[in-house]
């Protein structure tokens, strides 16, 4: 049997009757009530199988100077075990892969098993064929022209870019005032019963005007508030998992979730898919919004989660990192977006547009 503490991750195999034991000290008790209530076994083995669980996670000791304190997890307690054991057994798990290791290793697995077709079709069903799509417009543009951005010009970002990306992506634009519930923010992104947990924290690498640092962003008052001074690329290689292709972005955003905020309105385990579609809503708006300002944007998910939470000064459970958005300037006659070292691949036009 494998046991596992998906708030610690932490994880052991051992015999069925540590399932009786665990379930023993779902309460204070002392390891003497155990031998007591399981007059099968010798104390000493009990007292040791015991020990064994403490130094693995399993169990919590009184000793433990968070033994009779509020945890942060107690907030999980109706989204467990369902949202919790994703959420934290999948943290600090991304391993990095060097782009051109990264094609290899898709060329060997197609020659495997096949890449799954990216569309799908009904070949026998009866067909509507629609006008080409209206690309005029600033917004067409945007939509067609983002790109995840691996490579980037050494310049400073424009200070008003930059307080526009944030802006237009994280900033409350109007209050709704509810009666007998409180203010209600409203932003560009939908969030589930405007409920908009996501926060974001500025690592300012290029922005002119704004020293080097990471910040918090109050979108309430669309305002920059300083953590820690100091920043280097070698800290978005720490945060991004080793993806170096990165570093010379001028600005990073760490998207967190404040899940108080979802939970306190929807109790059920499936509102967490809510959290996580809702970053990936504020992260295409950050995209596009950059694409429009001519930056190059990127995003990834491959996170040193721990790291940036030590940083963030939060405790990964009330509040915990999901996303991170970069963007830096666009290198100059660059219209597409390659993996450093060689191309990727060739753009072919879609002919049904």
């Amino acid at each position: 049997m494998v046991f596992e503490n998906y708030a610690a991750r932490r994880r052991i195999s051992a015999a069925p009757i540590t399932s009786e034991i665990l379930d023993f000290f779902d309460e204070w008790r002392s390891a003497s009530a155990l031998a007591r209530a399981l007059p099968q076994f010798r104390a000493r083995s009990l007292e040791r199988a015991v020990a064994a669980l403490v130094r693995a996670g399993m169990l919590e000791g009184s000793r433990n100077a968070h033994a009779n304190k509020s945890s942060p997890f107690d907030a999980w307690e109706k989204w467990d075990p369902a949202a919790g054991y994703f959420h934290f057994s999948t943290k600090d798990t991304n391993v990095p892969t060097e782009p051109g290791d990264s094609i290899r290793e898709l060329r060997r697995r197609t020659r495997a098993r096949p890449m799954p077709a990216a569309v799908k079709s009904y070949p026998g069903s009866h067909k509507l064929i629609l006008p080409k799509p209206d690309t005029s417009g600033d917004l067409a543009g945007a939509l067609l022209e983002r790109r995840t951005w691996r490579k980037f010009a050494a310049g400073e970002i424009e200070f008003e870019k930059i307080a526009t990306l944030l802006g237009l992506t994280f900033g409350v634009q109007w209050w709704l005032d509810m009666k007998g519930v409180g203010r209600i923010a409203l932003k560009t992104s939908p969030s589930g019963g405007s409920r908009h947990p996501i926060e974001a924290y500025l690592l300012a690498m290029r922005v002119k005007g704004v020293p080097r640092g990471l910040y918090h962003y109050d979108a309430g008052k669309n305002q920059l508030e300083l953590l820690r001074r100091g920043a280097a690329p070698a800290q978005i290689r720490r945060y991004l998992n080793g993806q170096w292709w990165f570093d010379g972005a001028g600005a990073v955003v760490l998207m967190t979730a404040v899940f108080a905020r979802t939970q306190w309105k929807y109790e059920a385990p499936r509102a967490y898919r809510a959290v996580l579609m809702e970053a990936g809503h504020v992260c295409q708006t950050f995209c596009l919004v950059a694409t429009w300002l001519g930056l190059a944007p990127f995003c990834t998910i491959a996170l040193a989660d721990s790291k940036i939470e030590k940083d963030l000064g939060i405790d990964g459970a009330t509040e915990s990192v999901l996303y991170a958005a970069g963007v830096g300037q666009r290198p100059p006659k660059k219209d597409w977006a390659p993996w450093p070292g060689r191309a990727y691949g060739k753009r072919v036009p879609n002919l049904a547009r």
